[in-house]
């Protein structure tokens, strides 16, 4: 039986017209920092998972998304050394604004097909399989 905590997350694939996928690197002095990984974050209480990563957008990238324009994609159970990782993975394809690092976190836009394929831009664990499931699909 797994005694370690359950943590709850959400992410988003924001995908652009020119077949990217907007990715973004974890800052220092966090978990997995120079990771990169879809953007969101965690849920918070009586938040919904579109609603916690329409806030997660909004305040790391400054993007205004509508809950309607997120489609369910694929999720990720991923066990790390100190707590088990629970993460939806929507699909968003219509947003308004664009990206700004509100965080100061860097992100850029990939090519979907290189999502994997990127020394320099290693995929934290829990995004890895979700990156090769956007590949299969779009």
């Amino acid at each position: 039986m797994n005694t370690k905590k359950i943590v709850y997350v959400v992410a988003g694939a924001l995908v652009n017209n020119k077949h990217q996928v907007l990715m973004a690197q974890r800052p220092e002095g966090k978990n997995l920092a120079g990771y990169w990984e879809f953007p969101g974050g965690k849920i918070e209480i009586e938040e919904t998972p579109e609603e916690a990563l329409v806030r997660e957008l909004k305040e790391e990238l400054n993007l205004n998304i509508n809950i309607i324009d997120l489609k369910p994609l694929t999720f990720a159970s991923h066990d790390y050394k100190d707590f088990h990782l629970v993460m939806p993975l929507f699909l968003c394809k219509k947003w308004e604004g664009n990206p700004e690092s509100m965080e100061k976190q860097s992100f850029a836009w990939i090519n979907i097909e290189d999502l994997n394929n990127d020394p320099n831009r290693p995929l934290a664990p829990a995004d890895i399989e979700m990156a090769k499931t956007i590949q299969k699909l779009l």
